[in-house]
């Protein structure tokens, strides 16, 4: 089968028994990211938004891959009312053309957290 688990050391760690990102022909999986600090999650939207992302970026450069390889995401969030701080980074973050999204509320995440992206990339 011929898949690599891409492990970077510079974001959580997986918080189960799963990858941080798993890569095949290119492909890269990168699992949800939680904003955790200190092994808390973090309570301000903003900064949980900014280190969902900077968590991402981590795991992608560990496969050699940056924001600019993303295809897809999935956004989780506990909230759609904060949606639009969710975009404004998105829209930041992502070169056009920006990756296909979709985006679910959802009433509750692992270990408290806000938000959860997870995305598929290709090198």
């Amino acid at each position: 089968m011929n898949k690599k688990a891409i492990v970077s050391d510079k974001a959580p760690a997986a918080v189960g028994p799963y990858s941080q990102a798993v890569e095949k022909d290119g492909f890269i999986f990168v699992s949800g990211q939680i904003a955790l600090k200190d092994g808390a999650p973090i309570t301000d939207w903003d900064e949980a938004v900014k280190t969902v992302f900077d968590n991402v970026e981590k795991i992608l450069a560990a496969a050699g891959a940056g924001l600019r390889d993303v295809l897809k995401t999935t956004v989780y969030v506990t909230d759609m009312a904060k949606f639009g701080v969710v975009n404004e980074e998105y829209a930041r973050r992502f070169p056009a053309p920006f990756p296909a999204r979709v985006c679910v509320g959802v009433s509750s995440l692992p270990k408290g957290s806000l938000l959860e992206i997870e995305c598929v990339a290709k090198k």
